[in-house]
């Protein structure tokens, strides 16, 4: 019997990572997004060189380091020593979303700095999550004295007064204020590993959508599809990155799928139409 020996594609090896909830490789799928732009790209390498960086940081803490002076020396590390910060000069760069880019660069966006973040914090055993607060993603710690909320662009604990006014922007868009306006805690409710990755994807997606790069925008809608498999709305925009490309049956087959299962939605008179014109262009 002959072995298939080949090596997974980027999407297969994407698909290993994020199949199981209960065994979800985070920082390895977070990582391994940078491999549809940058294909000869060394995993294995920036998984070594973040191993590196934990052991450095490592060894300015005592054993019996509490949890406040863990978060303090990993602060001290990442955003003073190693110069860690966000990209504010040319934030919508595609690279700022690529960890592996990001560790060599230095910067970031506040979900990518978050990731890498978390990776160190949790090997120095601390207790730290994500949050997708609105507009802005942030990471929270618990702490003996209770939970703090740091934004990953700076290290800087947030008090509840300045979440709420960073918040008010996206309550007033929303039309949730007065008696709509919901708890502050409702928004910085941990984020799964899952929703991590979807949300930095959904971030590459805006990016190529309002630059009509199509392929690109296509290797981002595999990606979610393969990630949020009963996400419709997903087979939708990857049927439309397909039609865009020409690529008609696979254009027809996404957003006929998209038809068939999504309820109530309010695009469907676009998508149909979007679906008889490709018909009648192709006869297919």
């Amino acid at each position: 019997m002959k072995l298939d020996m080949s090596l997974p594609s980027p999407l297969e090896y994407f698909a290993s990572l994020v199949q199981d909830d209960d065994d979800f490789a985070l920082f390895e799928a977070a990582l391994s997004l940078a491999q549809d732009e940058y294909p000869d790209l060394d995993l294995q390498a920036s998984l070594g060189e973040v191993d590196q960086l934990l052991a450095r940081v490592r060894r300015r803490l005592a054993d019996d380091a509490s949890a406040l002076q863990r978060v303090r020396v990993l602060n001290q590390f990442f955003f003073t020593d190693l110069g860690f910060a966000g990209n504010v000069n040319n934030y919508y760069d595609p690279d700022n979303s690529f960890v592996p880019v990001m560790l060599r660069t230095r910067r970031g966006i506040p979900i990518s700095l978050a990731v890498l973040w978390m990776e160190l914090a949790q090997g120095l055993n601390l207790d730290a999550q994500g949050v997708s607060f609105p507009g802005h993603f942030m990471v929270k710690v618990s702490l003996p004295m209770g939970q703090a909320v740091i934004d990953p662009m700076s290290g800087r604990s947030l008090s509840r007064e300045e979440l709420s006014e960073l918040l008010e922007p996206y309550r007033r868009r929303s039309g949730l204020v007065d008696e709509f306006e919901a708890p502050l805690g409702l928004y910085l409710q941990s984020a799964t590993p899952r929703d991590i990755v979807a949300r930095m994807l959904r971030n590459l997606k805006e990016i190529y959508r309002s630059q009509q790069d199509w392929q690109r925008l296509l290797a981002v809608q595999e990606r979610l599809v393969v990630l949020l498999p009963e996400s419709w709305s997903e087979y939708r925009d990857r049927g439309l990155a397909h039609a865009e490309l020409g690529h008609h049956r696979e254009a027809l087959a996404d957003l006929e799928l998209y038809l068939e299962h999504a309820d109530k939605v309010v695009d469907v008179d676009q998508v149909v139409d979007q679906v008889k014109a490709i018909r009648t262009q192709t006869g297919l």
